[in-house]
């Protein structure tokens, strides 16, 4: 697993953002940090970081996940002040509650440049121009990885955004496993929708 600080200036309150399958910080890089810290986790290949947990024990912690995310962020000892899961579950390749496994095994089956391409305007309503750093191969390997992990159900988030029009962890599945209904209007990646990071926070 890689990390980035996307904003460190010594802030009293810090954001942990864990990342979605195959992304990095192009999706969230027009975010305002506003008085916040913002450390981002992504790149599921192997769990392993070198990144020293202990060093965060100052900040005032507020997690943010996305995605497959959602179920990362479960699996590290960070204790957070609030935690907010976007379009993601606890058990996000499952027939009732995420991705259905046949499909993500043909997803990683057919998983190429043009799979990239369709996965990519997938996640958006209306036409979105992203630039990712990271490699097919790299990402491809992930969507294997990821399949090998499961979340701690211990894990309690405080709040929770469904999109609407989620086409790649269906909306529905989402609502059945939170037992609330989709609170916004979005595709999957709903991240343009907002201006600050504050705005996943607080709401």
């Amino acid at each position: 697993m890689k990390y980035k600080w996307l904003n460190i200036k010594e802030n009293k309150k810090l954001i942990v953002f864990f990342n979605g399958w195959g992304m990095d910080e192009a999706v969230v890089a027009h975010l305002d940090p506003d008085d916040y810290d913002v450390l981002m986790f992504y790149d599921y290949n192997n769990l392993e970081t070198d990144f020293d947990f202990s060093s965060l024990k100052n900040y005032e912690k507020h997690l943010v996940s996305w995605s497959m995310g959602v179920m990362i962020a479960t699996l590290f000892p960070i204790e957070y002040l609030s935690s907010t899961a976007v379009n993601g579950t606890l058990k996000p390749i499952d027939a009732e509650f995420g991705i259905n496994p046949r499909i993500y095994d043909l997803t990683i089956r057919g998983f190429n440049e043009q799979g990239r391409e369709r996965f990519i305007r997938s996640m958006f309503d209306s036409p979105v121009d992203i630039k990712l750093s990271r490699d097919i191969e790299n990402q491809k390997s992930e969507l294997v990885a990821i399949k090998s992990y499961s979340a701690n159900l211990d894990f309690k988030y405080t709040r929770i955004l469904i999109s609407d029009n989620d086409k790649i962890i269906p909306t529905r599945s989402q609502e059945k496993f939170w037992n609330i209904p989709a609170n916004l209007t979005s595709g999957h990646c709903p991240f343009f929708l907002f201006k600050k990071w504050s705005e996943g926070v607080n709401g």
